[in-house]
């Protein structure tokens, strides 16, 4: 039950009463959740739902922005939450999506213009503060609310919970395609959605592998990194948070986003899958990613001083459940340990991982047949670690030296504390021009490795039997080996996750010099 304010709130300014909220632990009374329909940037309408303070305004407001295949209903617990606190908080769901008209734009455009014809309308229909306007959203709301934020300076700050800033590197990673990812996407746009035939083309020459440099451009317009001059000349205060191994966007996009920032930001990462780890504070239970959301929106949409604004604005959340502060991405790691690939011995078909890198013992493999060694299921694999602590495991006698590289580590006497983003270097003379590797590193306790982190990439127009040099970079993570435990690489050609470019039957030498690199704490 909703409390009611003693007279002598009454009269206190609403900034006042944030800071006594705290204090009382009494809750403002509100209107009630209220549907509504708003017309969008062509007219199309819009369904949305607002509820609000009904002390006098104006009144700071945040606008939540719906995921893919989600609506308004969606946040109706932290909705309810901020106008307790004082909010005007609405909810919209994107055009294209359930009850709201039109085709759904994929953060286009006319997503965008959207967006500010809803805060046209919150003001002229409620007590929201013009100056006091923050975006928040997860997954599909995250990426409109941070391109929005180039596009309409009145928005102060932006929670992206989730999201994207580079749309291309979430579709082609590594140059390699995510069949499940863009799969599960196009179910729900199907089911729950009308796809624009924009939308139903580029899914199908993604998946056909057809006009690719279209379907890019097509991504790029809706990229937060696109606008990111126009979104510094706004300075809109974001926080950003996601997690090290959501299957739908790979968090080092949002590193590279995160640096180029201008105005005040935070960027979280933690354990687990595409929005799994702010899902039960959808549910109203609590969450430190939405308490870090409140706390940001107090601070620079409300204007009260939570402290947030002091804090190391880059915290990592390690597998051992530890929080981690850093003032910036370069002070994660202190160091990087380079571990390089030996040659493969031919007894047991493995090489050592560590030491200087050997120039000789190249192991041809046979791409197109996978391995034991795979990263899962999308969304379900990372989210159940997440819940459970039980990563992907692997037996490594089972992989199959015929289609992989496998190399170990000596056992560490004093642990490797693994935080930021890994790289390898590896040599391959393909037998074709054109091929895929995935690369796994596994924390390894006997024979049983539980994997720690892992990443394809693909390459074309290469020189059939000429040595060609991969770099590929690992998903950021913070992740502790524990001692007396040793570290895996397996590499082989094929993972259900992704679409490779082999040639089933084709051969990879696997040589020298390739190497390793850890960043360390």
């Amino acid at each position: 039950m909703t409390l009611k304010l003693p007279a002598w709130c009454k009269h206190l300014p609403v900034v006042m009463l944030f800071l006594l909220l705290p204090l009382t632990g009494l809750a403002l009374p509100t209107t009630g959740f209220r549907f509504v329909d708003i017309p969008g940037s062509d007219g199309t309408i819009l369904k949305a739902n607002y509820i609000a303070p009904t002390t006098p305004g104006p009144h700071p407001a945040v606008v939540f922005i719906s995921s893919w295949g989600l609506n308004d209903l969606e946040y109706l617990a932290q909705a309810n939450a901020m106008a307790q606190k004082g909010y005007v908080a609405l909810s919209y769901t994107p055009r294209g999506f359930w009850a709201s008209g039109g085709g759904i734009d994929t953060a286009g455009p006319a997503d965008i213009a959207d967006t500010s014809r809803v805060i046209d309308w919150m003001l002229a229909n409620t007590t929201a503060n013009p100056s006091r306007i923050g975006l928040a959203g997860v997954s599909y709301g995250a990426g409109i609310s941070l391109i929005a934020s180039g596009f309409d300076s009145r928005v102060k700050a932006v929670a992206a919970l989730s999201g994207w800033s580079d749309l291309v590197a979430s579709l082609f990673g590594g140059e390699t395609r995510r069949p499940q990812a863009v799969a599960l996407l196009n179910l729900a746009a199907t089911l729950l959605g009308r796809p624009s035939p924009e939308l139903s083309t580029t899914i199908n020459d993604y998946f056909a592998n057809r006009n690719i440099e279209s379907i890019k451009a097509w991504g790029r317009v809706r990229s937060a990194a696109t606008y990111i001059s126009q979104i510094n000349a706004n300075k809109p205060a974001i926080l950003m948070a996601n997690a090290y191994g959501d299957s739908l966007f790979p968090p080092n996009q949002l590193v590279s986003f995160y640096g180029q920032l201008a105005g005040p930001k935070r960027l979280e990462f933690a354990p687990g899958d595409h929005a799994v780890v702010e899902a039960t504070g959808l549910l109203g239970l609590p969450n430190g990613v939405w308490t870090s959301v409140t706390r940001w929106m107090d601070q620079y949409v409300a204007g009260v001083d939570t402290g947030i604004s002091r804090e190391a604005p880059v915290v990592l959340r390690t597998y051992d459940g530890d929080t981690e502060g850093y003032a910036s991405w370069a002070q994660v790691s202190k160091g990087t340990q380079r571990f390089g690939l030996g040659a493969i011995r031919v007894l047991d078909g493995t090489g050592t991982l560590g030491g200087t890198p050997s120039s000789s013992g190249s192991r041809t493999v046979w791409s197109g047949f996978d391995t034991n060694a795979d990263a899962g299921v999308a969304l379900l694999t990372n989210g159940l670690q997440a819940l459970t602590g039980i990563p992907p495991v692997v037996w490594l006698p089972g992989v199959n030296r015929l289609n992989a590289g496998v190399w170990t580590s000596s056992l560490t006497t004093s642990g490797v504390a693994i935080r930021g983003t890994a790289s390898l270097r590896l040599r391959v003379t393909p037998s074709t021009a054109s091929g895929t590797v995935v690369a796994y590193l596994y924390d390894l306790l006997g024979d049983f490795g539980g994997l720690i982190t892992h990443v394809p990439l693909s390459w074309k127009n290469a020189t059939p039997g000429v040595p060609l040099d991969l770099d590929l970079t690992f998903p950021a993570t913070a992740y502790d080996v524990p001692v007396l435990h040793r570290l895996a690489l397996v590499v082989d050609t094929e993972d259900p996750l992704y679409l490779d470019a082999n040639t089933t039957g084709a051969t990879l030498s696997l040589g020298g010099p390739s190497w390793l690199d850890l960043p360390t704490r």
